[in-house]
This record gives C-alpha cells, structure tokens and sequence, in this order.
C-alpha cells in the first residue's frame, strides 16, 4: 500500500485532484495530514535510552569473489 499523504493546508487545492489521478492504482491511497501540535521528538534528549540504542546495517551483504570483466574486446 502507497499513501500520497496530502497537507492539511493544500487539501482544497489537491485531494480531489489526487484522488482523481490515483484512481486507477488500486495500491494508492490519497490521505490528509491530520496531525496536530508540536512534535514530541523535537530537543529529546535520548537520556537512559541512550546506550540501548543500536545501530545496524541491514543491506544484504555482498557476494565474495570477483566478476567477470563487462567491457567489450579491443578491435
């Protein structure tokens, strides 16, 4: 599922137009942003949550070995 996720100031000027042209992909979703007040997250600190905290890779890693050249022969 895809959200186009439309601003609460910009909902007259696009829902409708959004809505019109997503509706044909049925794995789009047109909403309006609906929140409301300061964000909570803003000047935290991380405090006692600060050494749990992790951080990881989690790309696939890449596959050992070498690759067969891609450039074409010399004529």
């Amino acid at each position: 599922m895809i959200y186009c996720v439309i601003p609460r100031e910009l909902e007259a000027e696009l829902y409708d137009k959004m809505v019109d042209y997503y509706k044909d992909n049925p794995n789009v979703t047109v909403i309006i942003d609906r929140r409301d007040g300061p964000d909570r997250r803003a000047g935290k600190d991380a405090g006692e949550h600060k050494e749990k905290r992790q951080t990881r890779d989690r790309r696939r890693k890449r596959v050992p070995g070498t690759f067969p050249d891609t450039d074409a022969p010399v004529e």
